[in-house]
């Protein structure tokens, strides 16, 4: 204990802070997953609430609740078009973030892939991020959204960081597929997935992707495929917020 204390005065004299200001941010963090998980809670019960709605039922600022779910990109469900059903199976995998708060890097990763229309077809983009951290650690671009999409972002994250203690993705074939969780399970990676119709339980992803494809635009102003992808792999290596990796390894397939 005695030398936690003493990193941490040498951290905070070279960040030119006070001690407290590191715990502090600290103790904030975990108060935030601790909302974020009985916000998810709430949600399960009234998927369409939004944030004045679940503020009325956790008793709580309605800011602060605002606030926690553009943190972690939770959304409310909307129609579009299809009548939302509830789920009927449980999922074989438990999500295991409604017990574990990431406080380190490589406690946490989650992934999830998103589509772009590109001359008529349709590309995929498969990401890996670190809950902690929030960097971008391994991505994979594809025309097919299958495992091999799913296995190549992993794989490039792999390449370049230790393994996670948990990886976290939605209930997709691709991600439900033998070959991908024997690949979790041999490396002794534990599995945690998101309950079906659930997408805020993976907000993480659904929050990168909003603003990746802002800053990617309109795919079809490039003029070739290598064009688009090549720019697909600068966003995410270039985005300014201070959580992106510093080098994406490239992973396509066509």
């Amino acid at each position: 204990m005695r030398g936690a204390a003493v990193v941490a005065r040498v951290r905070a004299k070279s960040l030119g802070v006070s001690v407290s200001t590191l715990y502090y941010r600290r103790r904030m963090a975990v108060r935030d997953h601790a909302l974020r998980r009985s916000i998810e809670e709430v949600l399960r019960g009234h998927p369409g609430y939004g944030h004045k709605r679940i503020a009325a039922v956790l008793k709580r600022n309605k800011k602060c609740i605002r606030r926690v779910m553009k943190l972690f990109g939770i959304k409310p469900y909307r129609r579009r078009g299809r009548k939302w059903h509830k789920a009927k199976t449980e999922c074989a995998y438990p999500n295991l973030l409604k017990l574990v708060t990431p406080t380190y890097e490589g406690c946490v990763w989650a992934a999830d892939f998103t589509e772009l229309a590109f001359k008529g077809r349709k590309v995929f983009v498969a990401t890996v991020i670190d809950l902690y951290s929030r960097r971008v650690l391994g991505a994979g671009v594809s025309y097919a959204h299958n495992t091999t999409l799913v296995l190549s972002a992993l794989g490039n994250a792999l390449l370049a960081n230790p393994r996670p203690a948990i990886f976290h993705s939605d209930n997709g074939v691709e991600y439900n597929a033998k070959a991908f969780r024997s690949f979790l399970t041999d490396l002794g990676i534990a599995i945690s997935r998101s309950k079906k119709a659930s997408p805020w339980e993976n907000g993480y992803q659904e929050s990168f992707y909003s603003h990746f494809k802002i800053e990617l635009g309109d795919p079809n102003r490039f003029h070739v495929l290598g064009e688009l992808v090549a720019d697909v792999y600068r966003q995410i290596r270039d985005r300014k917020r201070g959580r992106m990796a510093p080098r994406i390894l490239t992973a396509c397939r066509f």
